[in-house]
């Protein structure tokens, strides 16, 4: 099983910024992408931005130019910079990864971190 533990939430002013950071834990497992969802109170869980081991990005059109998602394959990270925080950026922020076991890359598995607070105050 491969774990994901996020940090980095805050309550933070607008205007504001945060960096998110997602670190995947567990035994002979390939990464292929990483990304962030969030989930405000009473909203679907929506998809922020999601990175590929090979670097290519997607943002949702919400973020788009004022988030950026990175990763870093040798520690199996993904970071999620948030620039110009707005008060509808308050969700609960998870992190997941799409990954396969060694020797096995055709069948992907999927996990989830457990969430972290983000709360942007007007």
């Amino acid at each position: 099983q491969v774990h994901l533990v996020e940090s980095g939430g805050d309550l933070v002013q607008a205007g504001g910024s945060l960096r998110l950071s997602c670190a995947a834990s567990g035994s002979s497992f390939s990464i292929t992408a990483m990304g962030w969802h969030r989930q405000a109170p009473g909203k679907q869980r929506e998809l922020v931005a999601v990175t590929t081991r090979n670097g290519s990005t997607n943002y949702a059109d919400s973020v788009k130019g004022r988030f950026t998602i990175s990763r870093d394959n040798a520690k199996n990270t993904v970071y999620l910079q948030m620039n110009s925080l707005k008060p509808e950026d308050t969700a609960v922020y998870y992190c997941n990864a799409d990954f396969y076991y060694s020797g096995t890359p055709t069948l992907l598995y999927g996990s989830w971190g457990q969430g972290t607070q983000v709360t942007v105050s007007s």
